[in-house]
């Protein structure tokens, strides 16, 4: 019972607190990915410390029945000490539900948001190719509109569309450095950590966190793929480009090119507008330092540790129990 109310309590703290501290967080900007890495771990390590919660309940009951205590003597007495749940088997019962509740809902969001999203991207990429025309040269699908736009659409058909609008406005330099950053999107798979977020937003909506860590990643996936851009483009470029797109259109798809490409299906795009895309520019023109090697192992480890404290907590009085060794029988 304590184990499953320590999981609970952590899963309630960080969903918390969380935001804090990810807000504070201004090194994100010096290294995106790993703050990808940290938001996707914190918030899926409270997903873990519920279902966990719920099996933690349920572990005297089930798992540590009286055969296995004949099998391995005394260091079971130890663990189902340790785990022993007041209420029996009611309470064991209520912790199998809410350990199935998690993974069931978990699964059932996650192949919901991945099926939709597919659909919808399959659905756009298609609709594209019927209203545009392939552009061999910039390897992007070139569509007819007086709206400057240039945006990727992932999934199953992995595609760049360009408008021809913003064609006319940039540069060679400037349009290859805005197809490089839209590439790295699709190279690093930046849907699928997005998803990942959305995901773990839609398990547990009420806590702050799952929405913090939802925008921190839709948020960041731009600096990684700007950062991946800038290491084979000028960076002056770069943010020349996105204020050229900014003024006439910008990067994500504008409602009138929706429309145009596929009717009702809105944007897929994962660029940022306004106010965020003023932070890119900005951050490109002030680069920061990166940060140094102690630090991002730091950070890793702390990565890591997000993603094991569940486990951790859930294991904790197992590994006491058995390090005191065995006893003789009472």
């Amino acid at each position: 019972m304590t184990v499953a109310v320590a999981l609970l309590a952590y899963a309630t703290g960080a969903g918390t607190l969380g935001p804090r501290l990810l807000g504070q967080a201004r090194w994100t900007q010096r290294a995106p990915l790993l703050g990808i890495v940290i938001c996707l771990a914190a918030a899926w390590s409270v997903v873990a410390a519920a279902g966990l919660a719920g099996l933690t309940l349920a572990v005297h009951a089930t798992a540590l029945g009286s055969g296995l205590s004949q099998l391995i003597g005394a260091c079971v007495i130890r663990l189902r000490d340790t785990y022993a749940t007041p209420g029996g088997a009611l309470v064991a019962g209520l912790g199998l539900a809410l350990a199935a509740a998690v993974v069931t809902r978990t699964a059932v969001a996650a192949a919901t948001h991945l099926r939709a999203v597919r659909r919808h991207a399959r659905q756009h990429a298609q609709a594209v190719r019927l209203v545009g025309r392939p552009e061999p040269a910039l390897d992007a699908m070139l569509v007819e509109h007086p709206q400057a736009a240039a945006y990727c659409v992932a999934g199953p058909d992995p595609t760049v569309i360009v408008t021809t609008a913003a064609l006319q406005a940039l540069d060679p330099g400037q349009l290859a450095a805005v197809l490089a950053h839209e590439r790295a999107h699709l190279a690093w798979h930046h849907h699928r950590l997005v998803a990942l977020a959305r995901i773990a937003q839609q398990l547990l909506p009420f806590l702050p966190l799952m929405r913090a860590a939802a925008g921190q990643v839709a948020r960041l996936v731009e600096l990684h793929a700007d950062d991946t851009a800038t290491a084979a483009h000028d960076t002056r470029t770069l943010a020349t480009a996105l204020v050229v797109l900014a003024e006439r259109g910008g990067l994500a798809p504008a409602p009138a090119v929706n429309e145009l490409v596929a009717p009702g299906l809105g944007a897929t795009g994962m660029t940022a507008a306004g106010a965020e895309a003023l932070q890119r520019i900005q951050r490109m023109l002030r680069p920061a330092q990166p940060l140094s090697r102690l630090r991002r192992q730091l950070l890793r480890a702390g990565a890591a540790g997000l993603a094991l404290t569940p486990l951790l907590l859930a294991l904790a009085p197992a590994v006491v129990a058995l390090a005191l060794g065995r006893v003789p029988a009472a």
